[in-house]
């Protein structure tokens, strides 16, 4: 419920914090830090733990045609580190964990911008998520009618359908695309099922996160990591969590490469392209999150390594790595 922002002043930088008070619009000095550089990452972690901890509250859970509200259990971690564990435990629905365990990344994110900073800032930015957590949880007693006289007044004014944050994250997690997508993604699971699509998503979505500066795109947060490197010459890599629903379906990575959809025309100088798998490699458990992420970084590093995998016959381990491959799709 609050935008956290930077500010120079006297040879210091500011943190603000900017909400809505009973008054209106409220900023206050979070804390002061000797260089903008420092207070570039606590912003950026502030900003993401306000707007995953405040939409969720804020908004209707709509799935299968009903009109419910998501779990407030999420406020705990703000203010509680035992209580992060539980953020990557859950299984209430595919988008509601995505948002979990973003925001145990960016509480995760906070820890480490504010490791190295004096004792005094980090009692501040404590003391902060403290008022966060103490605004949502009157507002949302207020709003459901279990307030009591005796609770203290928040100075930070909450409103049902109205989070006052900044939603950019880079990966659209808060959008209604992303959240409506998933949504229809679960539609019709089983709660063993729902249970199973949730701990791929942590999966992939931890390896899209743990692989530092290597581009690759959550083509779908909950089922599909794709990444093609610059300079790997139209090849690229997939990998795909199974369908929660197929018994006999496995996690799969996949070599591919562009054909230009005009063969007049040259790869690297096509106007337009379809993707064929040419390696596939059925995994006989599930990857852990390490694992993608190790195979993110190598292409990235190496960008001919998907070269080399994509000329791999079938049986043969992908180099540098331990998977096998177990179907080739020559045309």
């Amino acid at each position: 419920m609050t935008i956290y922002s930077q500010h120079a002043t006297r040879g210091k930088t500011q943190i603000l914090a900017t909400y809505q008070g009973p008054g209106g619009v409220v900023s206050k000095t979070v804390t002061s830090l000797a260089e903008p550089r420092l207070a570039v990452p606590v912003v950026d972690a502030l900003n993401r733990i306000s707007a995953f901890a405040t939409v969720p509250v804020s908004i209707h859970d709509r799935r299968e045609r009903h009109v419910g509200y998501y779990p407030r259990t999420h406020l705990a971690a703000l203010t509680d580190p035992a209580a992060r564990t539980a953020l990557l435990g859950g299984a209430h629905s595919l988008w509601y964990e995505y948002v979990c365990l973003r925001l145990h990344q960016a509480l995760a994110d906070l820890e480490n911008a504010v490791a190295a900073l004096p004792d005094t800032v980090s009692r501040a930015i404590r003391s902060e998520l403290e008022a966060e957590k103490h605004g949502l949880q009157t507002g949302l007693a207020d709003f459901s009618g279990t307030s009591s006289e005796e609770e203290p007044e928040t100075e930070r004014c909450w409103e049902f359908g109205h989070p006052f944050v900044k939603y950019d994250d880079g990966l659209d997690t808060l959008s209604d695309e992303t959240r409506e997508q998933l949504d229809r993604r679960e539609s019709g699971f089983t709660s063993e099922e729902r249970e199973k699509a949730v701990a791929a998503l942590r999966v992939l979505v931890t390896a899209h996160s743990q692989g530092g500066d290597v581009w690759a795109s959550l083509d779908d947060p909950s089922c599909r990591l794709f990444a093609e490197p610059y300079d790997s010459d139209g090849i690229y890599l997939s990998i795909e969590a199974p369908e929660p629903g197929d018994d006999e379906a496995s996690w799969e990575i996949e070599v591919g490469r562009w054909v230009p959809d005009d063969p007049e025309e040259e790869p690297g100088n096509h106007t337009s392209a379809t993707g064929h798998t040419v390696v596939g490699c059925a995994l006989p458990v599930a990857p852990t999150a390490e694992e993608i992420a190790h195979l993110l970084k190598s292409v990235d590093e190496k960008p001919l390594l998907l070269a080399e995998w994509a000329e791999a016959p079938a049986g043969a381990v992908l180099a540098g790595t331990a998977m096998v491959v177990t179907e080739r799709y020559d045309s």
